[in-house]
């Protein structure tokens, strides 16, 4: 079965934001709603919807060009529209009687065999199909994708006793490749795995906080990064979803599970929420939450409520012992500490941790499901049966005993076991509900470059970056520093990569990628302005000289160079993606030049590759002066990419580079890229470029001065755009009726770098970017 066309019912926040990510992957869709009345159009829901995620940041579309894939109609005038597709979502209120109405339209005009899903969170599939004709039921199933659709990688499939094995074959398949998406089957229980455990999670962290007397910021303290949880904790998290989802998601869990669950135990009346929802203290969608920004002489300060009085009162930093014992000591340290912190934190992941080895199988077949579900749901760095393991299955189990609390049957296993987890010749397993150990699954075709370093060691290794034999010939080049910022030693290892191809016989290919957050964040700025601080200017040209002469190096090799970014890749990241041979993108790549935004110009290639990829794209003005333009806006600007597809459009991804959706697929695409190029490679021509010289520098610094009478831009502004203007025109030197070789423009490079690394604005941006994480406006 393929899915070639989509349809998605209901344009609410949800159904079009998964309307968008459809049109992300290049599916035309047709958004359906409710026809309106209001005189603005019959399809003016769906309409303004398309209108409302243009606009959106963050953005559901990876381009705006994907927008156009994205048809909007109306239930009335359209549904017949829908035997024109393969695949029908359902993305209406979570009432089954409006629900079946629809099924009923859907079924009277749908295509033989084709697909209808739901992406109800809180309706069993039983009742769903229940008085449903059998053909419908056959090609049905529930697909629960996380909000943001684009951004959120977990998709939730439940399927029926009738459902046909090929309808999930198919949907899992595409949602896979096609959008990107971390698949967990689910059983057909109330609020299926991620949002069954984390609104225990939530409720119960609510609660202990209140018993424990804690304020929301020791709570979210607690709760956040000594976990692995997201920093935001369990109120700052409430403030994002919205407080009014809370009792709505309380109510519907507390009406569809037993009694005897343990979910009830933990439910209790609060009027402090019913209160702050009435005020209109919704979260940050309202006035403020638990937490709110409040104007205080001038200036906006974080303030948070109080649990037991309500009132609120300037956020403090928590001085928990344990928090900082947590720190140095780890979990257990946390949770064995006497005060409020460590009995808090104790008190809720003994009931989380409980509960959720409690509810395999009965919500899904494995603890690896569930640790999957929240770890893509809910942010996680770690599942619940992870975090036992941190702790130490046998602690977790003697200490609940001794408490007297009762050790679900899976957890007294991993406790004779030692543990959900192991890893065994090589491979990472987990603990079964028969209690043997079984292979934790990859999708097909995915290759993990963890699961290759647990079998192998590295070629070569330093302290920033390593090689790894990633088979049939590549080598896999890692960077391993905090943000995978590049230093010294990283360009030494990607000089030993170099070295390493060349001299042998069994490795033809580069691939540059890790499993980080990000590809990598740029140079290491810290290193750089210690280095400025100490009058250490030698060493500063050294590393710029190195990093050009070792780009070069890999540019020119007689091997083809992959790159494979996800997250951040940025300035001297990004100039990595501009001298490799051909770039696999993950959707989610942050790609940009940004060093303007510290007081600097891009110095290694960075400026040249992106004035040659400008120089000679057909679609774009010819000339000597459109590319300088073109480039000086977007170096100088510090413009960056919001996705691989923006990518493409500004110039930082050639029109034939690849873009994977599924980050787990990402290493095997991009050394098959490599391995492709590799058949019959040559090493590109060496770039020269014809140039304006002065007068297009005296064009450039026209529009900044223009720029800077208007307050768009500051002093230090225009000194690194008149750097940036005279490397990109070529220097004073420069005529446009020669052409001008690289070299001699990475020596421009290289001598505005060096006279605006000298500065003191560029070193305040600097230490501001280093202290704050923003740039600084001087």
């Amino acid at each position: 079965m393929k899915i070639e066309k989509a349809a998605v019912v209901g344009a609410g926040v949800m159904g079009g934001g998964i309307a968008a990510h459809l049109a992300n992957a290049g599916v035309p869709v047709l958004l359906l709603d409710v026809p309106s009345s209001n005189g603005a159009g019959r399809n003016a829901l769906a309409a303004s919807a398309i209108q409302r995620m243009l606009k959106a940041d963050p953005a559901p579309f990876m381009s705006k060009r994907a927008a156009k894939l994205v048809t909007p109609g109306n239930t009335e005038d359209d549904l017949a529209r829908l035997s024109e597709v393969d695949w029908i979502i359902e993305v209406v209120v979570e009432d089954l009687g409006v629900k079946h109405d629809l099924y009923k339209k859907i079924e009277a005009v749908r295509r033989k065999g084709s697909i209808v899903s739901s992406n109800t969170s809180t309706l069993p599939l039983s009742q769903l199909t229940g008085g449903m004709p059998e053909s419908f039921a056959r090609d049905f199933l529930i697909t629960h994708f996380f909000n943001p659709p684009r951004y959120m990688r977990l998709l939730e499939i439940v399927s029926g006793e009738e459902t046909r094995p090929e309808v999930v074959s198919a949907v899992t398949g595409f949602c896979d490749r096609r959008l990107g998406k971390g698949i967990v089957h689910c059983h057909d229980t109330p609020g299926f795995v991620a949002n069954r455990i984390g609104s225990f999670w939530l409720q119960c962290a609510v609660v202990e906080a209140i018993d424990h007397k804690l304020s929301v910021e020791e709570a979210d303290a607690v709760m956040g990064r000594p976990l692995g949880i997201p920093k935001t904790g369990i109120f700052g998290l409430l403030d994002l979803v919205g407080l009014d989802l809370m009792p709505k998601v309380d109510a519907s869990l507390g009406a569809a599970l037993p009694q005897g669950d343990a979910y009830h135990s933990i439910r209790r009346p609060w009027p402090l929420l019913d209160k702050l929802i009435a005020d209109g203290y919704t979260g940050r969608k309202g006035k403020g939450g638990f937490y709110r920004l409040n104007k205080t002489d001038g200036r906006r300060v974080k303030e948070a409520i109080d649990l037991h009085s309500g009132d609120y009162a300037p956020a403090a930093k928590p001085a928990l012992e344990s928090l900082r014992l947590g720190k140095a000591a780890g979990l257990k340290g946390l949770v064995e500490h006497d005060d409020r912190g460590g009995k808090y934190a104790w008190a809720v992941l003994s009931r989380v941790l409980t509960y959720a080895a409690g509810r395999v199988p009965e919500i899904a077949d494995t603890v690896w499901d569930v640790d999957r579900a929240m770890i893509m749901g809910y942010a996680w760095k770690q599942g619940p049966f992870e975090l036992i393991d941190r702790l130490g299955a046998a602690y977790v189990a003697e200490r609940l005993s001794t408490e007297s609390k009762d050790v679900p049957h899976l957890l007294a296993t991993a406790a004779k076991a030692g543990s959900f987890y192991r890893v065994h010749e090589g491979r990472r397993q987990f603990l079964s509900v028969k209690g043997d150990y079984v292979d934790v699954p990859r999708p097909e075709g995915a290759v993990l470059l963890e699961d290759i370093k647990r079998v192998s060691a590295p070629i070569k290794k330093n302290g920033s970056a390593s090689l790894w034999d990633i088979g049939d010939g590549a080598v896999c080049l890692e960077v391993h520093t905090k943000l995978n910022t590049i230093d010294t030693d990283v360009l030494s290892m990607l000089e030993t990569a170099i070295k390493t191809i060349e001299k042998s016989e069994n490795y033809k290919a580069l691939v540059i990628y890790n499993e980080g957050s990000h590809f990598s964040a740029g140079a290491n700025l810290g290193l750089a302005l210690f280095a400025a601080n100490t009058g250490l200017w030698p060493m500063i040209e050294s590393m710029v000289e190195q990093g050009q002469k070792t780009y070069r190096r890999m540019k020119y090799a007689g091997f083809p160079v992959v790159a494979a970014p996800s997250g951040l890749a940025l300035g001297g990241g990004c100039e990595l993606l501009l001298n490799s041979d051909a770039v696999q993108a993950h959707t989610e790549s942050y790609v940009g030049l940004v060093e303007a935004g510290v007081g600097v110009i891009p110095a290694w290639g960075g400026c040249v590759e992106l004035l040659h990829r400008f120089a000679h794209d057909p679609r774009r003005p010819r000339g000597p002066m459109p590319p300088v333009a073109t480039a000086f806006e977007t170096i100088g600007m510090a413009k960056v990419a919001k996705s691989a597809f923006e990518a493409k459009e500004m110039g930082f991804l050639r029109p034939d580079d690849d873009i994977t959706f599924n980050r787990e697929r990402l290493l095997a695409d991009a050394k098959a890229k490599a391995l492709a190029l590799a058949e019959g490679y040559q090493a590109p021509e060496p770039i020269e470029l014809t140039l304006p010289g002065p007068s297009g520098r005296t064009s450039l610094a026209f529009a900044v001065r223009d720029l800077l009478a208007k307050g768009v831009a500051t002093p230090h502004d225009e000194t690194v755009a008149g750097e940036l203007a005279t490397v990109l025109s070529g220097g004073p030197d420069a005529d446009m009726t020669e052409p001008l070789a690289e070299k001699s423009l990475l020596t421009l490079e290289r001598a505005a770098f060096m006279k605006l690394v000298r500065t003191e604005p560029t070193l305040a941006r600097m230490e501001h970017t280093l202290t704050t994480g923003k740039p600084l406006r001087n």
